[in-house]
């Protein structure tokens, strides 16, 4: 009978679970120097953050490809109509041109999990602007 009655308490618990968004689990510091170290070149983020040589990165995560106005994408990247949600951004960091060929974007990928987690946790830091 006990079991019945806590039937509901874990539905609704794992319920909330699931349906939250899915947060990077790294650390946003270590992101800082993984970020300035492989995508500053390039990139740039934060309150004055401008198209570079790559596009600015406030508020990517969640936002769709080939979208900001002050840069100009390849036709590849305008073509790949994706979301940068957690997963397409992992799958990215890890080899953008398999997820993007085409993509003029000059980095072989990143491979430690752990610095991705990192890299995400400090881009989730920069909404858009």
């Amino acid at each position: 009978m006990k079991n019945i009655a806590a039937l509901p308490l874990a539905l609704a618990l794992s319920a909330g679970l699931l349906s939250a968004p899915a947060l990077a689990a790294g650390d946003a510091q270590a992101g800082e120097k993984v970020f300035k170290r492989l995508c500053s070149g390039c990139h740039q983020i934060g309150e004055s953050a401008r198209a570079f040589f790559g596009p600015q990165l406030n508020g990517v995560i969640g936002r769709h490809s080939a979208v900001t106005t002050d840069y100009v994408y390849s036709d590849a990247m305008k073509s790949a109509n994706l979301v940068w949600d957690r997963e397409t951004l992992i799958a990215y960091l890890e080899a953008p041109k398999k997820v993007v060929p085409g993509t003029r974007m000059i980095f072989w990928g990143l491979s430690d999990p752990e610095k991705i987690e990192d890299l995400l946790a400090y881009l989730q830091t920069f909404p858009a602007q």
